[in-house]
């Protein structure tokens, strides 16, 4: 093998240069290279590692995955999910085939979930992970669209499929959103984090889809194996018959599979589901098997991915899109091109370093392709002049910009704080059906409001009386809509806690996490304002960037003003009081965690807990009452905690038994 130096410093800057976007997407559901560039450099990786026999340690090309980060309990899969050794030459496949028979089907771009029967129930739920130790979701399996909770085996049965997001589910749940930056991306950004909210409402009110892809195991109730299939379409056909979704597959042989995958790429446009290629499996199971594996791939399937239509053209401006958190994103503008289709000429740049790995600079020659055959990305830049002209000023107020760099990117933010589109974006968050749900005021009218000065804060809309003859007069209104309008507002005067919290749009405080704040600190607002990061990182599913960010909001002098002068125009909805014979609980404090069986979700078992007076904790400590957690086996930190300690772990069928049977669980 030639080994050079120069191979391998370029091994590990590739190395390092992978494992930062693929942490970056993965584990924190961010973008900051294409999906183009990240398959051009990891090929190049390959190469070099054939060339000289070297692989580094951690490098992606024998690495599976990254380690989960989430509060979520985690478990080891029985057998390892290895990554599928891919191709983008259709011609490849049916020399991969030889003689045999093979199953083509979709590849879809979601979470790949293991679920779990027995006794004909479901039993378990648990993500990918990073192929070896997967995330538990039970609880947000049990209301995916889809999935039987119940099937006619009486034994055990284990099958790995997708869990994605419809487009047309995605589109609606982004047009709810008015907040352009709080938009998700795409749709397996959006499934990711529906898939592994630690409250189960939230994924069931965002319609996830399951489509199973493998049977791995069915054993009869004594535990002796009952997997009688010899091909991969029989057990596809078995386990549809137990009322399960599969992803559309066809039998193909070297002859046919070139046709069977233009079939599939006509097929794209009309597909309501995201997915970003094809999977080819040999249809023979005991042939696939004895094929083995290498250290990262399975020898009995590849993944077959389009290859992109590429078009070059020329950078004529990079447009600048202000927000509402100050945050300035880039957008490429370029002569138009067609693609897959349709007439293309924006493009998202995402971040200054994206611009600046591409060396992007206005007259560049460029090619761009859409990724998974739909988003517009810039593949790469064929002249580099450079990044020039990164705007000093914000191209909506005139003040000052700024270059910050966090995690590793850098972008552009405006240092106004009376930015009018900040303004704008902060209002329109505020009005929002999840938020304050004033009904009658439109982005564009808000910014006539801003423009014309008849509003400067929040609390000048419940004053809108004032400005009536103006208003009356703008296009589009007149005295019915302006009565409509003054109801809505003062409807909105009566509101939660946490509807408030989450108006106020304090960076990345989502509605879900004001409602875990607030219920925290007792729904005591003074409390919630005044709570500062280490408080906050106690609360189950509040991380510590959540925490600095929201502490840092109530510790400017401006915000807090603000606050004030809402809390003069609204009441908070009031809460019932426990009554004082049922606080049996009062005193002692619990931690949960692991997954639930009785309870929906973790936050309906704190209500229990502080219902009856006791409060929850987010760890483990000395003064700790009880552990619940339903494995008390568990190796996990709060049960090694819990036994240092000598606190009692309970399952949650003996908290029930506790307190009397008291329970409102499912």
């Amino acid at each position: 093998m030639e080994q050079r130096p120069e191979d391998l410093q370029k091994q590990k800057e590739l190395t390092e240069k992978l494992n930062l976007a693929a942490r970056a997407y993965y584990q924190e559901d961010r973008e900051i290279m294409s999906n183009f560039e990240y398959d051009a450099l990891y090929d190049e990786l390959a190469a070099l590692e054939r060339r000289t026999g070297v692989v580094l340690a951690g490098s992606p090309t024998i690495q599976v995955g990254y380690e989960v980060l989430s509060e979520l309990p985690k478990e080891r899969h029985e057998s390892p999910m290895l990554s599928l050794d891919k191709t983008k030459d259709p011609a490849a496949l049916a020399v991969w085939l030889k003689d045999k028979e093979g199953l083509l089907s979709w590849k879809m771009d979601g979470l790949t979930i293991v679920l779990t029967y027995r006794e004909g129930r479901l039993y378990k739920a648990v993500t990918r992970g990073n192929g070896e130790i997967g995330e538990v979701i039970t609880n947000n399996a049990r209301v995916f669209r889809n999935i039987p909770l119940a099937i006619a085996y009486p034994g055990e049965l284990i099958l790995r499929g997708e869990a994605v997001i419809r487009y047309s589910d995605f589109e609606k749940i982004n047009a709810r959103i008015e907040d352009v930056d709080a938009k998700y991306k795409n749709p397996r950004n959006l499934c990711s984090g529906t898939v592994r909210q630690l409250n189960n409402q939230i994924t069931a009110e965002r319609d996830v889809n399951f489509f199973a892809f493998a049977l791995v195991t069915r054993k009869n109730p004594d535990g002796t194996d009952d997997m009688p299939f010899s091909t991969r379409l029989e057990q596809m056909n078995y386990v549809r018959s137990l009322g399960f979704e599969t992803v559309t597959e066809k039998l193909v042989t070297a002859g046919n599979v070139e046709e069977e995958i233009r079939w599939f790429s006509s097929e794209i446009e009309h597909n309501d589901f995201p997915s970003d290629g094809l999977v080819l499996i040999y249809n023979d199971i005991a042939y696939g098997q004895s094929l083995g594996r290498t250290a990262k791939f399975p020898r009995d399937s590849i993944a077959f991915k389009w290859a992109d239509e590429i078009r070059e053209t020329v950078l004529r401006e990079v447009e600048w899109s202000a927000s509402r958190t100050g945050l300035i994103n880039p957008i490429a503008i370029f002569d138009p091109v067609e693609l897959e289709g349709t007439t293309v000429s924006r493009a998202s740049l995402h971040n200054i370093s994206i611009m600046e790995e591409l060396e992007l600079g206005i007259g560049d020659t460029v090619e761009v392709y859409k990724a998974n055959m739909i988003i517009p990305q810039i593949a790469r830049n064929l002249t580099r002049s450079g990044v020039k002209d990164i705007p000093e000023v914000c191209p909506v107020c005139g003040g000052r910009t700024e270059i910050r760099q966090e995690n590793d990117v850098k972008s552009l933010y405006c240092t106004n704080g009376e930015c009018i589109a900040k303004k704008i974006k902060l209002f329109t968050h505020f009005v929002s059906r999840d938020a304050m749900n004033i009904e009658g005021l439109s982005e564009a009218t808000i910014e006539k409001l801003i423009a014309e000065g008849l509003i400067k804060e929040q609390a000048d809309l419940f004053h809108m009386e004032r400005f009536k003859e103006a208003i009356v007069e703008m296009e589009g209104f007149g005295e019915k809509s302006f009565a409509n309008l003054t109801a809505s507002i003062e409807k909105a005067r009566k509101t939660t806690q946490a509807r408030f919290l989450y108006s106020l749009g304090v960076p990345n405080i989502g509605l879900s996490n004001a409602k875990l704040i607030c219920g925290q600190f007792g729904h005591d607002f003074e409390k919630v304002r005044h709570a500062d990061a280490e408080s906050l990182v106690e609360i189950p599913g509040v991380g510590e960037v959540i925490a600095k960010s929201f502490a840092a909001y109530f510790e400017d002098e401006q915000n807090n003003r603000i606050v004030d002068d809402l809390l003069k125009e609204i009441t908070f909805e009031e809460r019932k009081a426990p009554e004082t014979d049922s606080q049996i609980l009062a005193g002692k404090t619990f931690v949960i965690t692991g997954s639930l069986e009785h309870y929906a979700n973790r936050d309906a078992l704190k209500e229990k807990i502080e219902s009856l007076g006791g409060k929850v904790s987010g760890s483990v400590s000395a003064k700790t009452s009880w552990l619940i957690n339903n494995d008390n086996m568990s190796n996990s930190s709060k049960n090694k905690k819990a036994k240092e300690l000598s606190v009692p772990i309970l399952t949650e069928e003996e908290f029930i038994t506790m307190i009397g049977g008291m329970n409102d669980a499912d």
